[in-house]
Order: structure tokens, then C-alpha cells, then sequence
């Protein structure tokens, strides 16, 4: 699809709730004219491919065009994952049972499919294990996911809330490293390190942040009302605030009152080998997003995303000098 019949395809299927109650947020934050602000967001569609949600949450009301220019958008965003990825691969990605199979030795623990597996199976499977993570294999952004204790329930009618429910994945719970959870100890907090295939067909790391739980959630994801910071690739540490999907801003965690920011995120090299190794083993996709959990026995994965988010390190607080993420993407790809 060419960038104009992807732009015309968001128009007809476009939300213009969305677009009309993004008018008025954006005009009760800049005092800016409601009409003014509708053919801006208009032009932000047809001349960068931007969407009312860029427009929103990286403020492109504050921008000129020469900034804008250098943003990556949701029509960039697709066009770089048109470029860099076969679609004859995502299943190795979207699907968490070949994922788990693909990258069995990045996974660092056991794991049950119960649509192939009896009771006895799963019997033997909670065995030494004191809690379970149940997932949907056919959702996304941590919907569906359970942490559920082993010794709650007897294993013959687990397994059959788990597949009365579709979480027929099951995963030995990710104890993650005591540095991390003194940030957010509810969820897993993972790393969402980006990878990129250059021209030269070589992986390298793109950008990376950390995503964090709120709330009491056992999910981290921004969707489910986490947040994210981003981490510095050169030394691992968590070099600005975090956000959330409601824009606030936290140098602080809200629920444990723990610093963020400057935080060293242990075993990074370690992290960030993992990735690289990963892509090297399947360059038919050369734009992933590789979700990382850091334990205290090294970086294993909890899983991927082949179309990774544009927005996340294009946040005002992360961007002080009003320039985006494509001028780092042109490093290694001509978009």
C-alpha cells in the first residue's frame, strides 16, 4: 500500500470522536483555536502522515514544520515496518507459542501449552513451581494475563479454568531482578529494547525504555496502565521521566514512591547481546521490538512485537529540543 493509500485507508476507518475530543483537550491545554486546530490536525494527516494521537501526545501543536519533519508517525512507523519486515515471518513474532518454540533458549524458564497438554502434563509442569503466569495466546498489550499461585487451587481444576478461559499458555513466573522491583514490585517491569537491520543487513540497537506497572497490576504494558522511561543505550540507566498513556510524568513511582530516573538497569550489555543475538537469527525481520525481563541469573525474554510503537521516546519531556526519532532511524535505513 503506498503512503497515500495507507493515509486515505486511516481516514475512512478513522474515529472522529477521537478526532473531535482530541480538538477540544488539545484547545483547553493551548488556549488554541478549536477550528484552527481541526484543519491543523488535517494538514498534520495528509503532509506527514501524523494521526490525532501523535498530534496529542507528542504536541505537535507546539511544533513548526521543519521539527515536525523529524518525527517518525504513524504512516512512517508503517512504511518502516513495510520495508524492514516479511510478512511471512510474523507469526514467529505474533503468535506466543512459535515464538516460545523459535526462541526456546532465550526464555530462561518452563512453559505449557494446554491445548497440547493433559492434566498430567500440567501436574508435572507446576511441579517446584509456586506461581504461574495463564495468558490468551490471541491477545495483546497484557490483556487477559493472570499471576495465579499454584497452591490456590488443585491442578485438575486450574487446568480447567485455564482452558475454560483461552489462557492456554502458561509460564513459570519471572522473579525479576531486586533493582528493578524496588521500582514497581507487582509486574514484571520488562525492557522494550528496539532493534533495527541496517542497509547492511547487520541488527543494531535502536532505542530501548523500561516499562513499569501501576496501580497493583501484574501487567506492565502502557495500554493497561503502566508507564514507560526511556534507558540511555550507552550506560543502562534510566535517563528521563517516565510517562503514561494520560500524559503524567513521573520521576517517581506513584504507587511505591521510588526513584525512576537515574536508575542503573542491571546487566545491560547482557540485555542487550540477548536482542542482537535474537534478530541475528531471523533477519527477515529487521524492525522488532524484543520485550527483556533482567533476573538476577541474566536477561531472559517474555516476548516481541513486530510493528514496535513510534511515539514512546518522542514524549515533549523526552524531546526537549522538539526533534524526533527520524533522524535516528536514517543512521541505518534510508526511509
Amino acid at each position: 500500500m503506498s503512503k497515500f493509500g495507507y493515509i486515505a485507508n486511516c481516514i475512512r476507518k478513522m474515529n472522529f470522536k477521537g478526532l473531535f475530543d482530541t480538538v477540544d483537550e488539545v484547545h483547553k491545554i493551548s488556549g488554541k483555536n478549536r477550528v484552527g486546530l481541526f484543519f491543523d490536525i488535517v494538514w498534520c494527516g495528509l503532509r506527514y502522515g501524523a494521526g490525532y494521537k501523535d498530534y496529542r501526545l507528542t504536541e505537535w501543536w507546539t511544533l513548526n514544520g521543519k521539527q515536525r519533519k523529524t518525527y517518525v508517525t504513524r504512516t512512517i512507523n508503517n512504511s518502516i515496518v513495510k520495508k524492514c519486515n516479511d510478512p511471512a515471518y510474523y507469526h514467529i513474532i505474533n503468535n506466543k507459542i512459535d515464538f516460545n518454540n523459535y526462541f526456546s533458549e532465550f526464555m530462561g524458564r518452563k512453559w505449557i501449552y494446554l491445548k497440547e497438554a493433559s492434566v498430567d502434563d500440567f501436574k508435572e509442569f507446576l511441579d517446584g513451581l509456586e506461581y504461574i503466569i495463564a495468558k490468551p495466546v490471541d491477545e495483546s498489550c497484557g490483556r487477559g494475563v493472570e499471576k495465579i499461585k499454584v497452591s490456590d487451587r488443585e491442578p485438575e481444576e486450574l487446568y480447567n479454568y485455564l482452558t475454560e478461559t483461552n489462557r492456554f499458555l502458561c509460564e513459570d513466573y519471572i522473579v525479576q531482578h531486586p533493582v528493578i522491583s524496588e521500582i514497581y514490585p507487582n509486574s514484571v517491569n520488562t525492557l522494550r529494547i528496539v532493534t533495527i537491520a541496517g542497509d547492511d543487513h547487520v541488527p543494531h540497537v535502536l532505542y530501548a525504555f523500561i516499562r513499569i506497572g501501576n496501580g497493583g497490576r501484574v501487567v506492565d504494558n502502557i495500554n493497561a496502565g503502566g508507564m514507560a522511561a526511556p534507558i540511555d543505550l550507552d550506560t543502562g540507566i534510566i535517563n528521563n521521566v517516565a510517562f503514561d498513556k494520560d500524559c503524567n510524568y513521573y520521576d517517581k513511582h506513584p504507587e511505591t514512591g521510588n526513584p525512576i530516573v537515574g536508575v542503573q538497569i542491571p546487566l545491560w550489555d547482557e540485555a542487550k547481546e540477548l536482542v542482537l543475538r535474537a534478530a541475528r537469527k531471523i533477519p527477515q525481520l529487521g524492525y522488532v521490538g524484543w520485550d527483556v525481563a533482567v533476573t538476577s541469573n541474566g536477561p531472559v525474554f517474555v516476548e516481541a512485537n513486530q510493528h514496535p510503537g513510534h511515539d514512546i521516546l518522542q514524549m515533549p519531556a523526552h524531546t526537549p529540543d522538539k526533534i524526533g526519532m527520524l533522524p535516528k532511524f536514517r543512521e541505518y535505513i534510508d526511509i
